[in-house]
């Protein structure tokens, strides 16, 4: 299907229109911070405010073009996106990290998950639900960064940065958490000749089963919990100033933190997928979510879908990080 003239000329026009709705926050911020009193603290540089709208719209058009998501998707994703990097752009940066390495993470081995998975789409189409699920924790921690610390980058201190460094961890865990499911998922499901098991039983089930783990699988949750961690440590790394960081303890442990955030919201995630989500197997040798006529109960009881399992394994891991970061920093 060919693309229409409209749709080619959009990205120039979407970029085109960041100028003027970047100075249009900006004149906004002014007159909020003279209302409130806040004075020049309270106001986000022009510059801040340009990157901040001009990086998600790209980012947004990115995703459109190549399917990773659809428009409801890349709408909500780009607000996302705008408050996560105006309060830090360390957490754009691991939402960035998240977006492309997980939807490559779909693409990855298709023609294998097409036999498997029902209603598998190239490319994923991440839609508005799913980006509610995957960024709407960090992005609700973000805005208590934001309206608690202030906007900019800081290093983890849980000494001195308590409030910043808390949040900070919880954002990072959140996005930890969602791309090691992902990569769990999408990558251990075509990994290895092996059926996986269930969590809870131990019992050898499909592979696609909710509450399955693998070997291979759990690996991958490490893997990509690191990755968020790394992009974290390195954004904080060349962006907060030199006589800050130097002063502020080991920045490097975030990529373990991160390693552990991707398991552990893995683990979580396959908890809740085996008690409380229903999986079942067709004729045709699909996993579904549903009940019906010939398909054979596997494992859980429908009472959350994926969409649910996902926003939670998010929130506890958010929520868990940062006291597990706190308690463990000092052995590194």
């Amino acid at each position: 299907m060919q693309e229409s003239p409209f749709y080619k000329v959009l990205p120039v026009l979407l970029c085109g229109l960041s100028v003027p709705l970047s100075m249009f926050m900006w004149i906004g911020n002014v007159a909020y911070s003279k209302i409130a009193s806040d004075g020049e603290n309270g106001v986000v540089p022009p510059t801040r405010w340009l990157f901040s709208v001009l990086v998600p719209v790209l980012l947004m058009v990115y995703g459109l073009r190549r399917k990773g998501v659809n428009r409801s998707g890349a709408l909500l994703g780009l607000l996302c996106a705008i408050i996560l990097s105006i309060s830090s752009h360390a957490f754009l940066a691991c939402l960035a990290a998240f977006f492309f390495s997980s939807s490559r993470a779909t693409k990855f081995r298709g023609h294998l998950k097409r036999k498997i998975e029902e209603d598998f789409r190239d490319g994923g189409q991440r839609n508005w639900a799913q980006v509610i699920c995957n960024a709407g924790m960090a992005t609700q921690l973000a805005l208590l960064y934001l309206l608690d610390c202030g906007y900019g980058e800081r290093p983890i201190d849980f000494v001195h940065l308590y409030r910043s460094s808390w949040l900070g961890v919880g954002i990072m865990g959140a996005f930890a958490c969602c791309n090691g499911d992902t990569w769990a998922s999408e990558l251990g499901t075509v990994i290895g000749s092996g059926d996986p098991f269930l969590i809870t039983t131990r019992k050898r089930v499909p592979r696609g089963t909710n509450g399955a783990v693998s070997f291979a699988g759990l690996v991958a949750s490490f893997l990509g919990g690191t990755l968020i961690g790394l992009v974290y440590f390195l954004t904080v790394r060349y962006t907060v100033e030199a006589s800050v960081y130097e002063r502020s303890p080991n920045q490097w442990p975030l990529i373990v933190f991160g390693g552990i955030a991707g398991l552990l919201g893995s683990l979580v995630d396959s908890l809740l997928g085996a008690t409380l989500q229903y999986s079942g197997r067709t004729e045709e040798g699909f996993v579904v979510e549903r009940p019906g006529k010939n398909v054979t109960h596997i494992s859980g009881v429908r009472i959350l879908d994926n969409h649910s399992v996902n926003l939670i394994s998010c929130i506890i891991t958010g929520i868990a990080m940062p006291s597990i970061a706190m308690n463990l920093w000092s052995v590194f």
